[in-house]
C-alpha cells in the first residue's frame, strides 16, 4: 500500500504571531488545518497510510490527530528532537519506506490528480517524480529545468540572476520517492533533499518533472496565506483539480503577446506588447487556464532551432514572471508546408496537423489538461487563429490592427484593441 510522508516540523516565521502557538501546517483555511486538507485528499486517492514528521509544537498536531481513527487512515509520528531538514528525518523512518512513496510539504495547499501523478511516475519509469508548476512569484522560486521529454536536467535554486531566463517550473514540493534515495542522506545529519540530494540523482538517475496547471500554492507568508483563503472561500482549490473539465484561453504569441518583428529568430528581438502581463494576470486570477498555441515557420526556413525558439520562450515566460503573470502551457508548431528556399530545413517542410488554421495544437491542450473547447477562447492577429478557433469550436476574438496579418479576416468574429481589451471583454462575459 503506497504511503505518504509529511514534514510537518516549520514553525514559519514569516507568518508573525500566527505561529506562536501553533506549526505552520496547523494554520486552518476554511476552518480546517493545512495538515488535515493534505490527509483528506491523500484518503480520496486510497492513500491511507502517513508518516509525519513533526518538530516545532509538535503536540499540538498529535493532540488534534491522536490515533487518526476520526480520518479513517493510519498515522504515525516521528518527532525531529532537533531540526533535520527535508531529508534528515527521512533516514530516521528508513525502515518504514519499504516501497515508492509520496512526499509532502506540509504547508502547501494543493489539490491534484494523485492518480495522474502515479501514472506519470510510473510510466516514465523514473526513479523520483518532482512535481512542478508555473507560480506568480518565479524569482523567489527553486526552478526546475526540463528536457523535451519532461527529464530534470538542471535544479536552479533562489536567487536568480536578473541577466538569465528560465521556463517557469517551480518545485512544489510534492515527490514521489523511491526508498532508493535513502543511501544518499547520512544519519543524523540535516539535509536537505532540494540542494543536496536531488542535484546528485539527477545526475544519476532518471528523475522527472510532473508539470501540473492545477491548484498548489503555499501559505508561508501572510499575503498567500489570504490569497489561499480566499482560493478556497470561492471554492476555486476544489475545482482546478484536473478531473474537472478546465476551460483556457488561447494566445497566439506573435502580434499578440509580443511586438511581431517578422520570423523573430533571435532571443533579443522578443520583446513584450504593453499591458501583456496584465492582461495574464487577470487570466491567472480567474479559473482559464492560460495557454500560448503559436506557429513557428522560422524553424522550418532554417532562421533558427527548436532549442533557440525555447531559449525565446523562457525569456517569455521569465519577462512575464518578473511582472507576476503565469503561463499554464506553451504549444508551438515548427513546420511549414512550402519548399524550395535557401536554407530551409526540410526535416520540418512538411503539411502537418499543427499549424494553424488547423487545430493539433489546440487538441494537445485539450487532451493534456482536460480542456472544454466549448468554453474557451482564442486570441489571436491573424486569420489563421480566427479559423483555428472557428475549426475547434470555440469562441474568438481578433486583435483589430491597421492591417490584419494575411488580409482581412473573412469570418465574423468580435474584436479588441489588444490582449488586455480582449481578456477583459472575456472576463466581463464571464
Amino acid at each position: 500500500m503506497l504511503k505518504a510522508v509529511i514534514v510537518a516540523g516549520g514553525r514559519g516565521k514569516r507568518l508573525g504571531r500566527l505561529t506562536q502557538k501553533i506549526p505552520k501546517p496547523m494554520i486552518k483555511i476554511g476552518g480546517i488545518p493545512v495538515l488535515e486538507h493534505q490527509i483528506n485528499l491523500l484518503k480520496n486517492y486510497n492513500i491511507k497510510n502517513i508518516i509525519i514528521l513533526t518538530g516545532y509544537l509538535s503536540h499540538v498536531i498529535e493532540d488534534y490527530f491522536k490515533n487518526s481513527n476520526k480520518w479513517g487512515v493510519k498515522i504515525s509520528y516521528f518527532n525531529e528532537r532537533r531540526p533535520l531538514g527535508t531529508g534528515g528525518g527521512l533516514k530516521k523512518i528508513e525502515n518504514q519506506l519499504t516501497d515508492d512513496f509520496i512526499f509532502l510539504s506540509g504547508d502547501v495547499i494543493f489539490n491534484i490528480d494523485l492518480a495522474k501523478l502515479f501514472y506519470f511516475h510510473r510510466k516514465k519509469r523514473s526513479f523520483a517524480t518532482l512535481v512542478t508548476h508555473p507560480n506568480d512569484h518565479p524569482r523567489d522560486s527553486d526552478l526546475v529545468e526540463t528536457d523535451n521529454n519532461g527529464r530534470i536536467i538542471k535544479l536552479h535554486p533562489k536567487p536568480h540572476k536578473g541577466n538569465r531566463y528560465f521556463r517557469n517550473l517551480v518545485n512544489a514540493g510534492i515527490y514521489v520517492l523511491p526508498p532508493g534515495i535513502l543511501k544518499y542522506i547520512r544519519n543524523n545529519k540535516k539535509t536537505a533533499l532540494e540542494k543536496e540530494i536531488f542535484p546528485q540523482i539527477i545526475r544519476e538517475k532518471r528523475v522527472f518533472g510532473y508539470n501540473s496547471p492545477e491548484y498548489i500554492k503555499d501559505m508561508g507568508t501572510p499575503e498567500r496565506l489570504k490569497e489561499v483563503a480566499k482560493d478556497y472561500s470561492k471554492g476555486k482549490v476544489g475545482r482546478l483539480n484536473l478531473r474537472n473539465k478546465r476551460k483556457a484561453i488561447f494566445l497566439d504569441r506573435d502580434g499578440t503577446i509580443n511586438y511581431d518583428g517578422g520570423n523573430i529568430s533571435k532571443i533579443e528581438d522578443f520583446r513584450l506588447l504593453p499591458k501583456t502581463a496584465e492582461a495574464i494576470k487577470l487570466i491567472n486570477t480567474s479559473e482559464y487556464l492560460a495557454v500560448v498555441v503559436t506557429n513557428q515557420p522560422v524553424v522550418a526556413k532554417g532562421f533558427c532551432s527548436i532549442s533557440d525558439v525555447e531559449k525565446i520562450h523562457k525569456k517569455m515566460e521569465t519577462l512575464l514572471g518578473i511582472k507576476g503573470a503565469k503561463l499554464d502551457a506553451i504549444y508551438f508548431c515548427p513546420h511549414h508546408p512550402d519548399r524550395g528556399y535557401p536554407g530551409e530545413n526540410p526535416k520540418y517542410k512538411i503539411k502537418c496537423g499543427c499549424r494553424k488554421p488547423k487545430i493539433g495544437l489546440l487538441k494537445k491542450a485539450q487532451k493534456d489538461l482536460n480542456i472544454d473547447l466549448s468554453k474557451s477562447w482564442i486570441i489571436g492577429d491573424s486569420e489563421r487563429d480566427i479559423t483555428a478557433g472557428k475549426n475547434a469550436g470555440i469562441r474568438k476574438i481578433l486583435i483589430k490592427k491597421n492591417q490584419i496579418k494575411f488580409g482581412e479576416c473573412p469570418i465574423k468574429t468580435q474584436t479588441a484593441n489588444d490582449i488586455y481589451s480582449a481578456v477583459k471583454l472575456i472576463l466581463k462575459k464571464q
